[in-house]
């Protein structure tokens, strides 16, 4: 089987979609061939982060195919071929654990578990989805996203934080709820969009410049002047905006908007002790990610009922196309951990 990475409308996928919630999803399978098993070992569910798509998978969904796994990656909800809901309130990770279940039951005709696997925000929903849903989970892999459980204290805004000089890094997610970025790009406008992701997947300006920091966000003095980006090749990011064209930025920046509607909804989770994930879990941090720098999974183990294993590449947050090797490999070693578990 051809292990390279995917390209866009690569023949080895097969697009599918259904309805859940009243929102329809679209969703890609890559299967393994018959030639390498008669059956796939297991279905492994890919959730992508911001401002990806499931396409953001492309270097792991072939290879775990060649390893005899039947691979989904869903567009998430407000992005690419799924549908792009105003409401910010459809957007709680309670809600998008509930279509994640709806997808895997999809796929498997409700007939077991599958395997999940994160990036960025679609690490902070895989590590939701066995609090939700723990009979579904057999088991979890996280790239850069730490777990933080859930909490039945008083709710604090990220404003209060990061005036206390807390989680400051996270200042940029200030900007993308308060609807700045969709202000500033425009209705669907592919010039700005393609800049914003340029910027947003590491692009510079002339004189080496970032138009993007964690502190701040978006610099809008800058990012129109940012060249391609080091991480997506031209081709790639025509796909890329050709996607983001068909519903803009306001479904994909409404996951910034949901941290207080998220914080409510587990309070029955917190009250009820079910803040630790019991499925076998690998966490994977990026040395030089400065929105979720390895620092803040410190301490994370006491979260799991068993014994977490972790990984770390040298590469900013976007690990999944800067190491490509390495995190396959910290999959597939953590994918057969698993295997000799269960014939024991």
């Amino acid at each position: 089987m051809d292990t390279s990475k995917l390209v866009p409308n690569d023949s080895r996928v097969e697009w599918r979609s259904l309805t859940t919630r009243g929102h329809t999803y679209s969703y890609q399978v890559v299967a393994p061939p018959s030639s390498i098993c008669a059956a796939p070992k297991d279905t492994i569910i890919l959730i992508h982060g911001f401002p990806d798509l499931s396409f953001g998978w492309r270097n792991q969904a072939p290879y775990l195919a060649f390893l005899g796994y039947r691979v989904v990656i869903p567009d998430l909800l407000g992005y690419g071929r799924t549908d792009a809901p105003e409401d910010p309130a459809e957007y709680t990770l309670k809600k998008l654990s509930d279509d994640v279940a709806a997808i895997a039951a999809a796929v498997t005709g409700n007939s077991g578990q599958v395997i999940l696997g994160g990036h960025d925000w679609g690490g902070a929903l895989a590590w939701r989805v066995p609090l939700w849903h723990p009979e579904l989970v057999k088991a979890v892999f996280v790239v850069c996203t730490p777990y933080s459980p859930p909490s039945n204290s008083t709710y604090l805004s990220l404003e209060t934080f990061i005036e206390h000089g807390i989680l400051t890094n996270f200042g940029y997610q200030l900007q993308f709820a308060r609807g700045d970025v969709e202000a500033k790009l425009g209705d669907k406008n592919a010039t700005t969009i393609r800049q914003f992701l340029r910027t947003m997947f590491g692009g510079t300006t002339p004189d080496g410049e970032p138009g993007f920091n964690t502190t701040k966000g978006i610099l809008f003095d800058k990012y129109m002047e940012v060249r391609g980006s080091p991480l997506v090749s031209t081709a790639e990011m025509d796909y890329y905006v050709d996607e983001y064209m068909r519903h803009g930025m306001v479904g994909p920046l409404n996951w910034y908007r949901t941290r207080e509607m998220n914080f409510e909804d587990e309070i029955p989770l917190a009250d009820a002790g079910k803040t630790k994930i019991d499925a076998p879990a690998l966490f994977i941090a990026a040395s030089k990610d400065t929105a979720l720098p390895p620092s803040m999974s410190e301490g994370m183990e006491s979260n799991f009922t068993q014994p977490l294993q972790r990984g770390e590449v040298p590469t900013s947050h976007w690990a999944l196309e800067q190491a490509p090797a390495q995190v396959n490999g910290y999959i597939s070693g953590f994918l057969a951990s698993l295997a000799r578990e269960s014939k024991l």
